[in-house]
């Protein structure tokens, strides 16, 4: 038996924060992350449309991208203060995924991080509160999946936490939102679409209720992606819908080894944070190459080559020419090819190669290891993890 969860409704489109005027409750906390909300009026906008509901209103900002475990506590902490029947986070993937952690605190505040840590582990939520989640960037789709990430810089290490019960019960997609994104955030936060709707497609997990979606999702994506970078506003509301399509896909699909690579390097190095969007761009050419080894893998592959119209006439020439149609946007979207040239090279290659073998033997455990279409050790993780810096031929 197998398990498809979304929220329970969706809005979208013009004015879609309107919905809010509709929910019932008596108190809700919003969580937000920095000015950009507020500066652009959405935050104002949310606030009156909550208090329009008759509700009490209070707000929670300052959600840092890569939000950590001690913003989740406080958080927590605020909202058992408070004690709100909904939770409304706004923003980027950080708020969102921050709140969804606070979440499970507020109702079980006995809970331990490291309990939620483990692959759907958490305790029933809606005891107190339900959860409206509203995406300012088109990327991490976290207002439809059952996913958070969160850091832990003591450690260095990201953590997904993975759970249905994290679903948000209702996601407005609003595509005014979209519009204030900076260019880079655009480009980014549109790879991680792109690689959640390809490795959710190839996902040993993927079925017909997620198929469809990823593909879909990788279409427009790739039809609408450069032309947002690019300024074109039409192209940017698009490309909102596609992400959150990628999101439906992925969240019961579930992943592969791009994002557990991207999770276990992205704070690893003193050098800086590698930006989790563009990790997923650098790293997905090679590992569609390492995963096509395995011929199922490569099917699958070439049938998303083949729905893109590309050439080819054999599984490993359509697979050849998705890695290139890849690579190719990563150009247009001055996105770097490996770790080494990221920032203008602010990884160490020293550091890199020190925290190797302990970076591969975390990303193979990391929970989107598991429904990757061919399997990996940590040995061959650290080559494959090389090649990502160096940008060499993987051929293993």
């Amino acid at each position: 038996m197998a398990r498809f969860t979304l929220p329970r409704d969706l809005y979208h489109g013009k004015d879609a924060l309107d919905a809010l005027k509709t929910l019932q409750g008596k108190k809700a906390i919003v969580v937000v992350g920095g000015g950009s909300m507020k500066r652009f009026g959405f935050l104002d906008k949310v606030v009156n449309n909550l208090k329009e509901a008759g509700m009490e209103v209070t707000v929670f900002e300052g959600v840092e991208p890569d939000p950590s475990v001690e913003t989740v506590m406080k958080g927590a902490a605020a909202m058992r203060e408070f004690q709100p029947d909904w939770i409304v986070a706004i923003g980027g993937g950080s708020p969102i995924d921050a709140a969804k952690a606070m979440w499970a605190f507020y109702e079980y505040p006995e809970t331990t991080f490291e309990d939620l840590c483990i692959p759907f582990n958490f305790p029933t939520l809606r005891t107190k509160a339900h959860f409206c989640a509203i995406p300012s960037t088109s990327g991490t789709a976290t207002e439809v999946t059952a996913f958070s990430v969160i850091t832990d810089y003591a450690k260095g290490v990201k953590y997904p936490l993975a759970d249905f019960n994290i679903t948000p019960d209702v996601a407005i997609v609003d595509p005014a939102l979209a519009e204030t994104m900076p260019r880079k955030l655009t480009a980014h936060t549109g790879m991680d679409a792109m690689t959640h709707a390809i490795e959710a497609y190839v996902s040993t997990l993927h079925c017909d209720y997620t198929d469809p979606l990823a593909l879909h999702a990788i279409e427009m994506i790739s039809r609408d992606l450069v032309p947002s970078y690019n300024g074109d506003m039409e192209a940017r509301d698009r490309m909102h819908n596609a992400q959150c399509l990628a999101g439906m896909a992925f969240s019961n699909a579930l992943l592969g080894i791009v994002h557990s690579m991207a999770h276990k390097t992205g704070a690893a190095y003193s050098g800086g944070h590698i930006v989790h969007g563009c990790a997923n761009a650098m790293y997905l050419p090679k590992v569609i190459k390492y995963n096509a080894k395995e011929p199922e893998a490569a099917k699958r592959y070439a049938e998303i080559a083949k729905f893109l119209h590309l050439a080819g006439n054999t599984d490993e020439e359509l697979t050849d020419a998705l890695i290139a149609h890849i690579e190719n946007l990563n150009k247009q979207l001055d996105i770097p090819t490996c770790i080494r040239d990221y920032e203008g090279g602010i990884i160490n290659e020293a550091e890199f190669l020190e925290k190797l073998p302990q970076v591969a033997e975390l990303a193979v455990g990391d929970a989107c290891t598991g429904s990757n279409p061919r399997s990996i050790d940590p040995k061959t993780m650290e080559k494959l993890l090389k090649c990502c810096f160096y940008d060499t031929k993987v051929d293993f």
